[in-house]
């Protein structure tokens, strides 16, 4: 597949995602950019919801960790079920019966306007460094495949890819990507599905035989008990992905704006529930179809990508789809999932950052009626080159496989608002508001000591994505430390 013909599914794909953006936002309202009437089927939601959150990082870099962690991830994707749960029962309650647009406006309510602007700050740094992950990613498969090829520099490759974005959302906001997630979900999954077929295909395997091979049995290790000082021990990784995902979805604006779109709080659940569910067998099948890729790389001896010189694990995926022999249909669909990937997560980050940011910071709300369309305007332009410059710092700077150093941004970023919910959910203690960032700051520096610690400082062990909740534990403590004594909560109905 040339790249030429690469440029023209991007194309023909972007001509669809134009055509919906043009039915769902002929309004050009505020209320349907940010909660899109909150006339949402549930449905629609909750199956558009699973592309966006597994996103290019889960497309490309899971499949492309198998081979140095085997399938270690389910263990953390179990821990994902979990949180998906307190999601559904603890949290969303909150945000129906307080009716916000922001999520942080909880924290406004319960503590004051230095918490408020603390949780703000922690979801606006999360949600830039996240999305500049996801985008880094394809951007990078694009420019290897595609940009390369035709001399076009990596910089001008991220600058149309967000330009792309920004185009069919800057109308309808969340309305239209309720509906192109959808489309990019469908996309997703079925060029998995169908990348698995025609390998086994090649392999003259069938699924079954797949299934019951030796080969996979060299990469399908899920449970790790042996030793608990270990970074993927079962115990850590399922409690990390549990917090990772009440932080990375039901702290994070960007996830939860979709689910506060639904008409009601009974319906909302109804998606968070069936997500999650969902989300663990996707999450199964991407990772026999990395088992799969470094069986078929091994078979006929397909050496892994370099960028930068070093072998990268990311790129085995697209390597193996576009330029190997199994044909232009793996190739196209390839293609469409990855394209997808891309635009199901970045479209949602950009739409849920010019939300957080009018909302959180320029308090669009009470400005006049005749301004608030153009301020949204304006910072919907401002978040597009914000996520342009991160993307490219990523490139000089980033030395990890994908998924990894996503998970490990969110242990230090989301941790404030983890112990900001924490404790207004659980206490009915106020706080002393305005020493609330001072916390916030001196627990993120401690936790960045903590991380630093040689295994050999702490007899052996290895610190993994339990960091996170030790994170909300040091905020927590630091939080009562600073409660006001004379001030119970009443206002709030927790």
């Amino acid at each position: 597949m040339t790249a030429i013909h690469i440029l023209i599914l991007i194309g023909i794909y972007f001509l669809m995602l134009l055509a919906i953006s043009y039915f769902t936002g002929k309004n050009d309202s505020n209320n349907d950019f940010f909660k899109a009437g909150k006339s949402s089927p549930w449905y629609l939601v909750a199956f558009g919801m699973v592309g966006a959150s597994l996103s290019g990082v889960t497309f490309i870099s899971v499949p492309g960790w198998v081979e140095s962690s085997q399938f270690s991830y389910m263990q953390v994707v179990l821990g994902y079920l979990a949180g998906y749960l307190v999601i559904a029962y603890v949290l969303l309650p909150i945000y129906y019966s307080l009716n916000v647009t922001s999520i942080y406006e909880y924290l406004e309510k319960r503590f004051g306007k230095v918490s408020y602007k603390v949780g703000a700050v922690s979801f606006f740094i999360s949600r830039v460094l996240g999305a500049a992950f996801r985008l880094f990613l394809v951007a990078i498969v694009l420019q290897q495949f595609v940009f390369d090829d035709l001399g076009v520099r990596f910089e001008v490759t991220v600058v149309l890819s967000i330009l792309l974005i920004w185009i069919y959302t800057f109308k309808g906001g969340i309305k239209t990507i309720v509906w192109t997630d959808t489309l990019q979900t469908t996309f997703m999954i079925l060029s998995v599905l169908l990348s698995i077929y025609f390998i086994n295909d090649r392999l003259d395997w069938s699924i079954s035989e797949f299934l019951v091979s030796e080969e996979l049995k060299e990469y399908n290790k899920m449970v790790f008990v042996d030793d608990f000082f270990g970074k993927n021990h079962f115990i850590k990784s399922f409690l990390g992905g549990m917090f990772i995902t009440i932080c990375m979805t039901g702290l994070d604006q960007d996830m939860m704006q979709k689910n506060l779109t639904c008409r009601s709080l009974k319906d909302a659940q109804k998606n968070m529930v069936s997500l999650s569910v969902v989300l663990v067998v996707v999450n199964f099948v991407f990772l026999l179809l990395g088992a799969l890729l470094f069986i078929y790389a091994d078979r006929f001896d397909i050496a892994t990508p370099l960028m930068n010189g070093q072998a990268k694990s990311d790129l085995l995926f697209p390597e193996i789809a576009l330029k190997s022999d199994l044909g232009i249909v793996v190739a196209v669909t390839f293609m469409l999932g990855l394209i997808a990937a891309a635009y199901s997560s970045a479209d949602s980050a950009l739409t849920s950052l010019t939300t957080s940011f009018c909302v959180d910071f320029l308090g669009i709300e009470k400005r006049p009626e005749n301004q608030q369309k153009k301020i949204r305007k304006t910072t919907h332009v401002g978040m597009s080159l914000l996520l342009v410059v991160v993307v490219i710092i990523f490139k000089h700077v980033l030395d990890t496989n994908v998924i990894d150093g996503l998970l490990q941004v969110a242990t230090f970023t989301y941790g404030p608002l983890l112990g900001l919910f924490t404790f207004g959910i659980l206490t009915k203690y106020q706080l002393k508001d305005k020493y609330v960032w001072i916390v916030a700051i001196v627990v993120v520096a401690l936790i960045y000591l903590i991380s630093k610690l040689p295994a050999e400082a702490l007899g052996g062990y290895q610190i993994g994505y339990e960091l996170l909740p030790i994170n909300g534990l040091l905020t927590f403590l630091g939080l009562w430390l600073i409660k006001d004594k004379k001030g119970i909560s009443s206002d709030v109905t927790l």
